[in-house]
């Protein structure tokens, strides 16, 4: 096969796929840098397409479906690089349309020093879609609570704060104040309570589903020997990284998930400011609370490694700013034990306050 310019692609380099809901744009190189694929395709199309390209490097930007894509392209013989789309800016060359983003990636893919994202197995898919599901239900659901405290105080009911307080005082207040509380927003609020009682059993579900899965896989295991670190943290880091290896270190882990301080450094003189708060909000917000579980137990810190730092830092320190430099350590921690699949030196019996 041959390019308009009768350049032959048996000397292709790379490729970049611009993957899109239907269509994907694809640009080759090859060694000199010329461009000698330049084609879309639909989606049903990509592995006939691919059979009759060489084996090469194929860039995509992390997204959806990328680790579809990546685990098809592997299983031909391809080298796939999924890339974030941050590091691809920079080689976009004009304006912003398929065939130049495509082209963008094709050329990132072949940057030696890149870092690329870890194609995820199916597996690590389906436990980080339960976690989604998880955190989109409890959103919906915190959203529905305040829409009941909201209507309950236009009623002039207030409620204290808590989600249990709530829960518990619901029905009674229903029945001592329905002389101030309409038949149909009685009706209203009956039905946003019984969105509320479904969306907990979903929750439980899910959960429960989670827990197993964590008992059940020795990377899960290991890491939940942390204090303070449960299922949900230890499940969605195994979904999120694997067992790490996209990072050399635990500093790079937790610069990843943005417990670091943001950094700004000219001429020997460096400033740090607040976390930088990149990567995963999701399992950034998880080690705060985990964090947060073990400042309110200080009786426990001498049991720990750590516990001579929290107890040194502690007067000194605020509380949130705590919080997070601790949540920074446990990142650095559970990095560690996951990709070293060993265990931390602390008692089983803090798996069962863990997050």
């Amino acid at each position: 096969m041959n390019s308009k310019k009768g350049i032959k692609i048996e000397a292709l380099m790379s490729v970049g796929i611009d993957i899109g809901k239907d269509v994907f744009h694809l640009v080759g190189f090859d060694p000199d840098g010329n461009v000698v694929v330049r084609k879309k395709i639909k989606r049903m199309a990509l592995e006939k397409t691919f059979e009759e390209l060489p084996s090469c490097i194929v860039g995509m930007e992390a997204c959806l479906s990328a680790h579809f894509v990546s685990r098809a392209l592997r299983k031909m013989g391809f080298e796939p690089r999924i890339i974030p789309a941050i590091y691809v800016k920079p080689f976009n060359k004009g304006q912003k349309n398929d065939y130049n983003d495509a082209e963008a990636i094709a050329e990132a893919a072949l940057r030696p020093n890149l870092k690329s994202v870890p194609e995820k197995s199916q597996d690590q898919l389906d436990l980080q879609a339960l976690h989604r599901v998880r955190s989109r239900l409890v959103s919906r659901r915190t959203a529905t609570i305040n829409q009941i405290r909201a209507f309950l105080i236009e009623q002039g009911i207030t409620v204290r704060k808590g989600l249990r307080a709530l829960k518990n005082s619901f029905l009674t207040i229903l029945e001592e104040r329905k002389d101030e509380i309409s038949p149909r927003m009685r009706k209203i609020l009956i039905g946003l309570y019984g969105d509320w009682m479904w969306m907990d059993d979903r929750i439980d579900a899910v959960s429960t589903e989670i827990e197993q899965i964590s008992r059940a896989e020795e990377n899960c295991v290991n890491v939940m020997t942390i204090p303070g670190i449960g299922p949900m943290i230890s499940t969605a880091m195994v979904a999120a990284i694997g067992t790490g290896d996209a990072f050399d270190r635990g500093r790079d882990f937790a610069a990843w998930v943005g417990l670091v301080p943001r950094q700004y450094s000219t001429g020997g003189r460096t400033v740090l400011g607040r976390i930088s708060k990149p990567g995963s909000r999701y399992l950034r917000m998880l080690f705060v609370q985990a964090a947060k579980v073990i400042l309110m137990r200080p009786h426990r810190w001498p049991d720990f490694s750590f516990g001579e730092w929290l107890i040194r830092a502690e007067p000194r320190m605020h509380r949130n700013k705590l919080a997070v430099a601790l949540a920074n350590k446990l990142a650095r921690t559970a990095w560690s034990v996951l990709h070293h699949g060993t265990t931390f030196d602390a008692p089983r019996d803090e798996v069962a306050v863990g997050v």
